[in-house]
């Protein structure tokens, strides 16, 4: 089941939204979607290298946890 979400954009965002997925030749709702998938995943990816820091004493790289995670 899909939801929809509705957002409001500056002219300005909306400008740039606008050429960016002209030039890319993406839909605005791909676009937007793979925005805050990338988001979403760098959140849940910060959480975990904060969890994996508490437990360990070593210092990881964001690197380090990709590998770990990849």
């Amino acid at each position: 089941m899909e939801d929809t979400l509705t957002i409001t954009l500056t002219p300005e965002l909306k400008a740039i939204l606008d050429n960016l997925t002209h030039t890319e030749g993406i839909s605005p709702e791909t676009l937007v979607q793979n925005a805050i998938a990338d988001y979403l995943f760098i959140r849940q990816f910060r959480a975990l290298r904060s969890q994996l820091m508490q437990k360990t004493k070593a210092d990881y790289t964001d690197e380090d946890i990709f590998e770990m995670v990849s």
